[in-house]
């Protein structure tokens, strides 16, 4: 019991010097000082040094295995989508080569759509096509680029 009450002593003292205040003061060339003991000749303040906040290395490790085994069983639920069965991998084929046809065809009449506007038009053709240029944009990238 007396080396408890010894090394609680030894540690409280030595901790005492830990939170030592700190001064700050600005000479008369505006220069900001920073230091442990109150300058005595001139106008200083006194500075509340919050502690540090840690977070122990075990959680830390904790966190990472446990975000490690949610990304593995993710990883295993994307796996076992791939491996669908023929029939319903065929069927999203077909879904994806009909959306990349429609992309393409979005890309063609924007390029139309572009070289016309390049080519100069009137006010109107001009409003009309450059709303249709961004109704198409649009349409791309909600159905090509988004999803």
């Amino acid at each position: 019991m007396p080396g408890i009450l010894a090394a609680a002593i030894l540690i409280f003292s030595f901790s005492s010097s830990a939170i030592a205040e700190i001064y700050t003061w600005t000479d008369a060339n505006g220069v900001v000082h920073f230091t442990d003991t109150p300058p005595s000749d001139k106008e200083h303040q006194s500075l509340d040094v919050t502690t540090p906040v840690t977070v122990p290395m075990a959680e830390n490790l904790k966190q990472h295995q446990r975000i490690s085994g949610i990304r593995k069983q993710v990883r295993g639920m994307l796996s076992s989508d791939r491996k669908d069965s023929s029939a319903r991998g065929r069927s999203r084929e077909k879904a994806i080569a009909k959306q990349e046809k429609a992309c393409a065809r979005y890309r063609r009449e924007l390029a139309k759509v572009q070289s016309q506007l390049r080519a100069g038009y009137g006010i109107s053709k001009g409003n009309s096509l450059r709303r249709k240029r961004r109704n198409l944009n649009h349409s791309l990238s909600w159905e090509c680029m988004l999803r």
